[in-house]
């Protein structure tokens, strides 16, 4: 199958670049790249790529606006990246919170951009953990302590376990490893989990383990 992208940047140079990086790619093809968040917003309702780079700062409408304005519609599809030069606890925390399915910075080589289109278009794993963990982590040791969420109480034992390991950045190779269980059984509690607790994807189970307080800070 192959991997439909939208670039969404106002720099023109950096756009083709973008373009002419995936085009490389077999599996993967860019569909369109535009100049502003507006125009990304109605270009990724008329063509529905698979996954959309947005960068965060752009005219008319950021990034992190056109991210809450397309994952805002019921039924979308599209997995959002958000594209920056800033490695900023702001921007993370805004991009996560909006629906994105990770943060990514400019000065990535390629071949990693071109690994997390990819990443993100399965929806089955974090998105340049490194970055992504350390920030919620960083910022959900800024909050006030909150008492559980009751959505918590609809998983097993073995659903949490694993919810905290997705946490900690593991592959569900690791997972099934350190719990001394099958890849398949991983994937089939990682699917339970997004359903019980009503989140997109693997990295939203990170930023709410994080944020509701059941990552121990070692993790």
């Amino acid at each position: 199958m192959t991997v439909t992208v939208l670039v969404a940047d106002d720099h023109a140079l950096f756009r083709s670049g973008l373009r002419a990086i995936i085009g490389t790619q077999p599996d993967l093809e860019c569909v369109a790249d535009v100049a502003d968040g507006r125009e990304a917003v109605r270009e990724i309702a008329r063509l529905r790529p698979d996954v959309a780079l947005l960068d965060v700062r752009m005219p008319r409408l950021d990034g992190l606006g056109a991210t809450e304005a397309v994952l805002a519609v019921p039924g979308n599809r599209t997995r959002v990246l958000v594209l920056t030069t800033y490695d900023s606890d702001e921007y993370v925390h805004r991009a996560i919170t909006a629906g994105a399915s990770g943060f990514l910075l400019k000065s990535l080589p390629p071949e990693e951009l071109i690994a997390g289109l990819r990443i993100a278009a399965r929806g089955d794993a974090l998105i340049d953990p490194s970055i992504t963990r350390r920030h919620i982590a960083r910022f959900a040791a800024s909050l006030a302590p909150s008492s559980e969420p009751p959505e918590l109480a609809h998983l097993t034992a073995r659903e949490r376990e694993v919810l905290t390991l997705l946490a900690g950045a593991f592959s569900n190779a690791e997972i099934a490893s350190r719990l001394h269980i099958g890849d398949e059984t991983v994937k089939t509690h990682v699917s339970r989990i997004l359903a019980k607790l009503g989140l997109r994807d693997r990295i939203h189970a990170v930023a709410y383990a994080h944020l509701n307080g059941l990552v121990p800070p070692q993790v």
